[in-house]
């Protein structure tokens, strides 16, 4: 799934500072019909958080205007900028308006109209958060806990499977919902993100700067919508309600979210960042509850207008030469295990074992894999992975979404002669317990 920006100018109306419009569902709707509803709309907000379209200027600024009122401090005036890097910059380059944020427990100590007030905002969202979530208990009632305690049993089946099965739509509601749209849009999205902003910074400013909670405090628009669709989900869909009050205040993150990426809010300055020109994402592999995650072998998976972005191969962020030109020697020198991986998949592990100084120890057909072989090699001393001993290349059970199957590497122990037993080692099994597996994912 790609979202590239097409020609075009900043549509000021896109998104309107309203409430979100709500779908009407008949007062005996079954579960399977309510979580049908809230599927839909956790595809409208992961539409929302991967949206390339430019901001919506004006809903943005009246949104973030609003809450600036509601903390107790006037409207700011704007900046936009192409990227959060640019952004970024630009608060340091306007540090005065953007004092660095005391840790809580000295705020506390003060009165909440002395806080700077991107602190106040930041305990405005986590206000809403925290009576939007005490609506949820009492609504579930004291079945609330365990209900949620099924969500790891929801991530075995599809949504409308796991009601017919007898799990708890609320517990599926979550699961669908709320965590597909955080492990998507947090996890996969804005966490890359923002280890790319504190790598181009560098080292000299803390990453605490991008987050609330330390530094100067970084609110993520668009991405927002891991939080705001989850809650707006459960109103549509008829999983509880909310105070009208907390509705009207839910309604103006939504608008924000729905008309901006990145914003940056100082005294009397707020610094906003447009959304992306490009994301290019793939299916989460295994998942039944929609997940992405970013991907893109052939430039950055994430791009701004300006230049800035995010290199990501299966969702595993990485610097440019694994797309750019991967070498054994690159790959060697490499400490992080999952770029390096990345780096040989880009290479091809055919021209990675060829060209890298491994040696084939012994080869042999997966008994836990149908058709594909277990082949094992001698890890040549000073090559960086690790410590002394064999790697075990393997070919996955599970296609890709383009249906190929990924081969990949695990360091294994020296002393593992047998492939079929360094591949039971993998899964803490005997060789003959793993020979009799029918099918390894």
């Amino acid at each position: 799934m790609s979202a590239v920006r097409g020609p075009g100018h900043h549509p000021d109306d896109t998104f309107q500072f309203a409430p979100s419009p709500s779908v009407r569902l008949p007062r005996d709707a079954s579960p399977v019909e309510k979580i049908r509803l809230a599927v839909a709309l956790r595809n409208q907000w992961l539409s929302v958080g991967l949206s390339t379209q430019p901001a919506g200027r004006s809903a943005a600024e009246a949104a973030v205007s609003r809450l600036y009122v509601q903390a107790g401090a006037p409207p700011p005036a704007f900046e936009w900028v192409p990227s959060p890097l640019a952004a970024l910059r630009a608060v340091q380059a306007a540090r005065p308006r953007y004092p660095a944020i005391q840790p809580p427990r000295q705020l506390v100590r003060q009165r909440l109209r002395e806080w700077p007030v991107a602190a106040r905002l930041a305990s405005l969202e986590t206000s809403l958060h925290s009576r939007l979530d005490a609506r949820i208990r009492r609504t579930e009632g004291t079945q609330w806990d365990a209900r949620a305690a099924n969500v790891g049993t929801v991530s075995m089946y599809a949504p409308e499977d796991a009601v017919l099965s007898g799990l708890s739509d609320r517990s599926v509601v979550v699961a669908t919902v709320g965590r597909s749209l955080r492990g998507t849009l947090t996890d996969s999205v804005a966490a890359p993100l923002r280890a790319a902003l504190a790598e181009a910074i560098g080292q000299a400013v803390d990453e605490d700067e991008l987050n609330p909670g330390g530094g100067v405090i970084a609110f993520h628009g668009q991405h927002g919508a891991a939080w705001i669709g989850y809650y707006d989900a459960r109103r549509q869909a008829g999983f509880g309600g909310y105070a009208s009050a907390d509705l009207a205040e839910l309604d103006v993150w939504a608008t924000l979210a729905k008309s901006a990426g990145w914003w940056w809010p100082g005294e009397g300055l707020c610094l906003m960042a447009e959304r992306p020109v490009a994301v290019h994402t793939e299916p989460l592999v295994g998942s039944h509850h929609g997940e992405l995650r970013l991907h893109r072998a052939d430039g950055p998976a994430l791009a701004f207008a300006d230049g800035f972005g995010v290199n990501a191969l299966h969702g595993t962020p990485v610097p440019d030469w694994v797309l750019s030109g991967p070498t054994p020697e690159l790959i060697h020198a490499e400490l992080n295990i999952e770029v390096r991986r990345s780096g040989i998949e880009q290479l091809g592990w055919d021209g990675y074992l060829r060209d890298g100084g491994l040696t084939l120890a012994a080869r042999c057909p997966d008994p836990g894999n149908p058709g594909a072989d277990l082949e094992l090699y001698d890890d040549r001393p000073g090559i960086g992975w690790g410590a002394p001993g064999r790697i075990l290349v393997v070919t996955n059970g599970t296609p890709e979404p383009d249906g190929h199957r990924r081969r990949y590497g695990i360091n294994v122990p020296g002393d593992l002669d047998n492939p079929v037993d360094a591949a039971a080692w993998t899964y803490g099994l005997a060789g003959e317990q793993y020979a009799t597996l029918a099918r390894r994912t």
